[in-house]
């Protein structure tokens, strides 16, 4: 099959205000992961990362903008992302992330460092108002933690918990999910190193550790994790970055990925402009770097695995490209296969 007829789909996500085309539609080759570029819409502006629905036949956007919106598209012509409804205001700036937990969809505020949850409605579309849950607290990095920015909500494998990274911070919030369908509720909140900068979180595939990325000072934070409880508990720290590069606030890592045999995770460095491999302990309780290797491009704002788990996509930001690369089953080492023109790309997920 020639990659451009019927099967998977890439959704591209882009800033619209530095001459990203919205969001782009891909498809996918399924014998050499090639992307070929099929259509794109700007039906909301600067849609900076997407999510998949629940079910099939659905994607949600942010609208990255000081008054935070996110929007519905309908799957229902996989080649041309359709919207459900206008946008829905978020009740916060600047949202950076989004999921879909306990038939809510829920934001990362990184401008007003705040959580925001909305309601799925049977189709699909987006109920509002939204629940807003402030954040609140700053750290010792003054132009960059002078008050909460949340940066990320994951829902943990028992659908029992949501964790929000805020880097504002240098913490991970706790809320429990309320599958009745009310709001998340707070429950705690688990200080990291200060001056960190926690970004993005992973899980391993066995659930009882899960991965900081922090963006601040080049680390990836394992953490225990405790799903009867919802306790965090850091461990171990390691550098994206070899010995001797990546001087302070020369390098900020953006995303990080993990195998589904959990023996291998993938951190972006923007800054190094390089994709650090990190090798996992069996268990998941610590990792070490073993290399790192060129992104392909500028600026590596997200990184996303295939749903084989065979290839890693980097949406390069500045050098606006998405490139995709190899993955050596025995050593974890991407080799770069090829890359497409995407400009100010910004994530990538698979329908």
């Amino acid at each position: 099959m020639d990659g451009t007829g019927g099967g998977r789909r890439a959704y591209i996500g882009s800033f619209t205000s530095a001459g990203g085309r919205g969001v782009t539609t891909a498809a996918v080759d399924p014998g050499t992961g090639a992307l070929t570029v099929l259509h794109h819409t700007d039906a909301v502006p600067d849609p900076s990362y997407l999510v998949p629905g629940p079910g099939a036949g659905m994607l949600y956007a942010v609208s990255e903008t000081e008054d935070g919106r996110v929007a519905a598209f309908s799957l229902a012509d996989p080649d041309r992302p359709a919207p459900v409804g206008a946008p829905v205001p978020v009740g916060g700036s600047g949202p950076t992330h989004l999921t879909c937990a306990a038939g809510q969809l829920i934001t990362a505020n990184y401008t007003s460092g705040s959580i925001s949850s909305l309601r799925l409605r049977p189709d699909g579309g987006l109920s509002g108002p939204p629940t807003v849950l402030p954040h609140h607290g700053g750290g010792p990095v003054r132009d960059r933690q002078e008050g909460p920015h949340a940066h990320a909500v994951v829902a943990d494998p028992s659908w029992r918990w949501l964790l929000a990274v805020d880097l504002g911070t240098d913490s991970v919030w706790t809320y429990r999910l309320d599958h009745a369908g009310a709001a998340p509720r707070p429950h705690g909140q688990t200080p990291l190193r200060p001056g960190s900068g926690p970004r993005h979180l992973v899980f391993h595939p066995r659930g009882e550790w899960l991965y900081v990325i922090n963006e601040l000072d080049s680390t990836v934070t394992c953490c225990r994790w405790d799903r009867a409880s919802g306790a965090l508990e850091p461990a171990a720290t390691v550098r994206t970055l070899p010995d001797g590069a990546g001087a302070a606030g020369e390098n900020h890592p953006s995303e990080l990925v993990v195998s589904a045999d959990g023996r291998w995770a993938w951190a972006a460095n923007r800054g190094h402009d390089s994709i650090a491999v990190l090798a996992l302990e069996p268990h998941g309780a610590d990792m070490e770097l073993v290399t790192t290797v060129s992104c392909g491009g500028h600026w590596p704002r997200d990184l996303a695995l295939d749903p084989a788990g065979r290839r890693l996509y980097a949406a390069n930001e500045r050098s606006g490209d998405v490139t995709w690369f190899d993955l050596d089953p025995a050593t974890g080492t991407p080799h770069r296969a090829g890359s497409i023109e995407v400009p100010a790309a910004t994530c990538v997920v698979f329908g």
